[in-house]
């Protein structure tokens, strides 16, 4: 692969980053000894300025440029995953119940050697913040970053972020200029009816019924309140009720989750999806309490920039390995947050087969980190050449 030739040079030192991290998974905003390793690597590599503790365990490390200018910001996630490791290599999780099943190791060791490099020639105007961000993973770490105020804090202007892609070519490019991810929202519904002898129905009101008859009602939203192009994915999860054969329950509780990629009609599903259950309340004499919670919002690429990006990536690996139109997907991502705040994109960066992510068999690849980094690079000197 066509990579910066003095990152190539210290892809063994890349290499010993990430598996020392793969070894030492944490959760969440719990990424003391995470921190610790990024932070000291930053420190080593003479970075400028490094900002700790924000959202507890993340941080920003900027570096100076040659000349005035804008600061564009590089992003990286580093949690891992409540799974059981399978591997037997090396640099096995050491963590018991934790591995880095998703390749947050990978992606940060990507932003470290972008950072190395960065430091050591300088090829640029303005400045960088490098983003090291927990709890991507469910806690939403990259929303509390620009809660306490980072974007402005730093001066961002832009921002780009890589997820790992496996069983795409290695070393292959996926993007696109609008939506790449989707919104992942949660919904829970309690139903209370009365419960009692199993031969004696008609003296009960039965929620397993009354919940049956909601989560059929519940697949009508996509089929029926929606159109053939309105991209949106409702699934139950979860179905609960009852304990014994010959007993009506008391209780039923649903769980699901929906997934979209325009806020209109994520709010239109809320919204049917409460009607539905007031419905089915009233047709079956029970109490139906839904909690709808909204979570990550679309990851949606800012036109112009990804535009930029495909064109950065065009120059690491060549045209016939971007892929600048790829089709969305249904996972969710919390740089959406980021990319809420200031236009910048997100892209994919192939690893080849392989086990998929969350996967107790995944292993990140590599040998794609030193083309991460030398996309991050190739990012920051042609959006703020130096001069």
């Amino acid at each position: 692969m066509p990579i910066i030739n003095r990152i190539s040079e210290f892809q063994t030192d890349m290499t010993q980053w990430r598996q020392h991290l793969h070894s030492i998974p944490e959760l969440g905003f719990d990424l003391h000894k995470t921190a610790e390793f990024v932070a000291a690597k930053l420190r080593e590599f003479g970075v400028d300025e490094l900002h700790e503790g924000i959202a507890q365990t993340g941080m920003v490390a900027i570096i100076n440029g040659q000349s005035d200018g804008p600061t564009i910001g590089l992003r990286a996630d580093m949690d891992a995953l409540p799974i059981v490791e399978n591997g037997d290599h090396a640099h096995k999780s050491t963590h018991a119940g934790k591995m880095h099943a998703c390749g947050h190791d990978g992606h940060t060791t990507m932003l470290l050697g972008a950072a190395r490099y960065l430091a050591e020639t300088r090829n640029f105007s303005g400045r960088v913040a490098l983003i090291f961000q927990p709890a991507e993973e469910g806690g939403g770490g990259g929303q509390v970053m620009c809660q306490e105020g980072m974007m402005d804090r730093f001066n961002i202007t832009q921002v780009y972020g890589i997820h790992n892609a496996p069983n795409s070519p290695q070393g292959q490019f996926e993007l696109n200029s609008g939506a790449l991810l989707a919104a992942a929202d949660t919904f829970t519904i309690n139903i209370t009816g009365s419960g009692g002898h199993g031969a004696q129905p008609e003296d009960t009101k039965d929620p397993l019924i009354a919940g049956v008859s909601l989560v059929q009602a519940l697949q009508t939203i996509s089929s029926r309140n929606l159109g053939g192009l309105d991209r949106a994915v409702i699934s139950v999860g979860e179905f609960v009720s009852g304990t014994a054969n010959n007993i009506v329950p008391d209780t039923a509780y649903i769980c699901g989750t929906v997934r979209t990629f325009d806020k209109d009609i994520q709010a239109k599903i809320a919204q049917r999806m409460a009607a539905i259950c007031q419905g089915i309340a009233a047709t079956f004499d029970v109490g139906v309490d839904l909690d709808y919670e909204y979570g990550y919002p679309p990851t949606i690429n800012h036109p112009a920039n990804a535009e930029l990006a495909a064109a950065v990536a065009r120059s690491v690996v060549g045209e016939a390995a971007v892929d600048a139109d790829t089709k969305p997907i249904l996972p969710a991502e919390d740089f959406a947050y980021m990319l809420e705040e200031r236009p910048g994109a997100y892209l994919f960066l192939g690893q080849g087969d392989g086990a998929p992510v969350h996967h107790p068999d995944y292993d990140f690849n590599d040998d794609i980190a030193p083309i991460g980094a030398s996309f991050f690079v190739k990012m920051v000197e042609t959006a703020q050449p130096r001069g």
